[in-house]
């Protein structure tokens, strides 16, 4: 199998439609300032989210601005959202090579397209806007001293989404003292990454957006739950599960606690618990919507 992290970020749009803190999105829509909105989204992905609270009628009208580091996301940003908008009956402007208009007699989004390290992008940036979005993004960031950098964007509002919370299931089991092992390890690995990240970043954003200067006012689960109907994933969740896979694969392989054949053999039984729509997955994760506090 070929792996496309662009493909995974569209797989898992369905996973997440389910998964977002319905408290929280209607905190998010109580809110939000009067329009036209000032949105920046980091780690922003192909564009998901936009799409997203387009399609759920959260925004209207916005200038959007996704930072993503990746070449390969912002490339895919670029040709799917036009293919996206079109499909759902939006006029699609093209700007520049990055900057593109979205918009119908009811909606208008102006969206820029920006590569860039978060961190690069928070020290070049002028005016904070009306509303920041991380989805899926703060379990892998140092904290808690990267909070305060990322709520300097936003002179207001920020919808912290799908924060990892310390819980990975993957049901049936295989083997109990092997699956316990490889959820450990996994957790742990998350935890070691050079470059930051927390495996129960979602518990720990109480106490860390609070002491950045941050008023919570919404929080809530929003775990993973996916699972076949009739032996047949929803939308395209079985890549997403594959990719998951992938994911512990990458992390994992070679691990000195590890026997490995064990481990291939357990990727091999898991994959294939895929094909046949048995395995299901669940992780914990939790959403927040805070308020910059004057400072």
């Amino acid at each position: 199998m070929e792996y496309s992290f662009p493909r995974y970020l569209l797989s898992k749009q369905s996973v997440d439609d389910r998964a977002l803190n319905r408290t929280v999105l209607d905190a998010l829509k109580a809110n939000l300032p009067g329009l036209p909105l000032d949105i920046v989204e980091v780690g922003a992905g192909v564009g998901t989210m936009l799409a997203r609270l387009l399609r759920w009628g959260v925004v209207t009208h916005a200038d959007y601005v996704l930072v993503d580091e990746m070449a390969e996301n912002i490339e895919s940003a670029r040709e799917w959202i036009p293919l996206w908008a079109g499909e759902a009956g939006l006029q699609v402007e093209r700007i520049a090579e990055n900057q593109l208009r979205v918009f119908d007699p009811s909606r208008d989004i102006r969206i820029r397209l920006e590569r860039a390290d978060v961190f690069d992008f928070i020290q070049k940036k002028s005016a904070p806007a009306d509303l920041l979005i991380a989805h899926a993004f703060l379990d892998l960031l140092p904290m808690p001293e990267s909070a305060s950098k990322l709520l300097s964007l936003t002179k207001g509002l920020a919808w912290l989404t799908i924060n990892f919370d310390g819980v990975t299931s993957l049901e049936p089991l295989i083997d109990a003292a092997l699956d316990k092992q490889i959820e450990r390890l996994y957790h742990a690995t998350m935890d070691s990454r050079p470059t930051g990240g927390d495996s129960r970043a979602g518990r720990r954003l109480f106490s860390h957006l609070r002491t950045a200067g941050a008023q919570i006012l919404a929080a809530g689960a929003s775990d993973w739950v996916v699972y076949a109907m009739h032996g047949k994933y929803h939308a395209d969740e079985a890549y997403f599960l594959h990719f998951i896979l992938h994911f512990f694969e990458e992390s994992l392989t070679g691990h000195a606690e590890l026997d490995a054949a064990a481990f291939a053999n357990w990727l091999e039984k898991r994959h294939a618990q895929v094909e046949r729509g048995e395995l299901v997955y669940i992780a914990h994760q939790m959403d927040f919507l805070v308020s910059r506090l004057e400072r």
